[in-house]
């Protein structure tokens, strides 16, 4: 069922992803499906479990990957998971896991964290940011463009600088906003984790 909801979310984004559309296309009747789940909210809590899921499963970590490079794969592995579905990451944001297999890779960064030189809750904390940083980035990204190659209108960088004209920094600044997402993603990311080196003292 969660696959179809994420390939309906594809079709209709989250605002139209009801359980009666989803019970359509399934050809059942609505309350069938409040036997799988009690409201919109679990069926997201399943859907981003099996976004997960995929995720987990397209992820490898190098052997022996030190702490950034545990941050920089995870980042960049959510992101492109979040990129595949229309509201990709407003699914994912604030949704509750429905099984635990997310737990074997959580402990094994922990491990990995605080045999660096982490405090657990610096570990805690460092991971949090990061994952923080991407499902806000991935959110913005979003709702600029809610799949790779299309943009919402009233997104135009040039109407934006004539609109803004009296303000030339900021009229400029929209490039930097609103295009180049790959590129501003990887320096965001880059500043997150010398941040957390920096302000941890670990190398």
């Amino acid at each position: 069922m969660a696959d179809t909801a994420l390939r309906l979310l594809n079709e209709v984004g989250l605002d139209g992803l009801t359980l009666r559309a989803i019970a359509k296309e399934l050809d059942v009747k609505a309350p069938a499906l409040y036997w799988h789940f009690k409201d919109k909210q679990a069926l997201l809590d399943e859907m981003a479990t099996e976004m997960y899921r995929r995720m987990a499963a397209g992820v490898t970590l190098p052997h022996g990957a030190t702490w950034r490079e545990r941050l920089l794969v995870s980042s960049r592995g959510l992101r492109t998971a979040l990129l595949d579905y229309r509201d990709g990451a407003k699914v994912f944001s604030g949704s509750r896991f429905t099984g635990a297999e997310h737990g074997a890779a959580m402990e094994d960064n922990l491990r990995a964290f605080t045999a660096a030189g982490f405090t657990l809750a610096q570990a805690v904390r460092a991971t949090t940011t990061a994952y923080l940083f991407t499902l806000g980035f991935v959110t913005e990204e979003q709702g600029v463009q809610p799949l790779p190659g299309e943009r919402r209108a009233g997104f135009d960088v040039a109407e934006r600088a004539r609109l803004l004209a009296d303000f030339p920094l900021t009229a400029a600044a929209g490039p930097e906003i609103f295009e180049n997402y790959d590129e501003h993603f990887e320096e965001g990311l880059a500043l997150v984790v010398e941040g957390i080196a920096a302000r941890y003292g670990v190398t």
